[in-house]
């Protein structure tokens, strides 16, 4: 597995003013929404969708087929964006994890895609390889906890692929984000279906209790 500060993040493009880093991560959330359709449209993936009621009961998700964007552009105003990280939690990070350094701080920008099986996963992961080699994105880091090697004991049970990295295509480059690290977590569909609000919470409780 990749180090926890890979060395592709050179000191020059180093974030550590958190008003910055937020500037930088509500463009890239834009920029990084267009990425996961495409990459989810691919690679049988799911989407996040908005309810049709407001119960506490689990997600909607939505199957993202090949150019459902424009076929469909309705479905595009239900899929529902993780959105930007709270700053209260951030801080919380910044200070427990990061003693007090916002540039270790790698997910205010942050989506998920669901698959239905590990191969799908795989073939997503071919997808964004295949942007890597043509330098329109840069891994720059890849945490994988469906490892039989991974200790689901560190994350409650929880398990996906979470991948660091940063867009440098020419549009990042002009809005002067491409130095941003976002977050993109590929999960197992049943995994992401159990998912709740409520549960989510007692998940942040857990991280808290570990000082993380």
């Amino acid at each position: 597995e990749p180090p926890e500060r890979a060395s592709l993040i050179e000191s020059k493009s180093l974030v550590r003013s958190l008003d910055q880093l937020y500037a930088q991560a509500h463009v890239v959330d834009i920029l990084l929404r267009d990425r996961v359709m495409k990459w989810a449209s691919e690679s049988n993936g799911w989407l996040r969708g908005q309810k049709q009621d407001k119960t506490a009961g689990p997600a909607r998700w939505i199957k993202w087929e090949r150019d459902l964007a424009t076929t469909r552009p309705e479905l595009v105003e239900q899929v529902m964006w993780a959105g930007v990280k709270k700053v209260e939690r951030s801080i919380q990070k910044i200070l427990r994890s990061y003693n007090g350094d916002v540039s270790r701080l790698v997910d205010v920008s942050r989506a998920c895609i669901a698959f239905e099986s590990v191969h799908d996963i795989q073939a997503c992961l071919m997808e964004i390889k295949k942007e890597t080699q043509a330098h329109q994105v840069q891994l720059v880091r890849l945490k994988n906890r469906l490892s039989v090697h991974w200790d689901s004991a560190v994350s409650a049970g929880y398990r996906d692929v979470a991948l660091n990295l940063r867009l440098c295509d020419e549009e990042a480059e002009r809005l002067r984000v491409n130095t941003h690290v976002a977050e993109l977590q590929l999960i197992l569909l049943p995994i992401a279906k159990l998912k709740t609000n409520d549960g989510h919470k007692r998940y942040v409780q857990f991280r808290n209790a570990r000082a993380e």
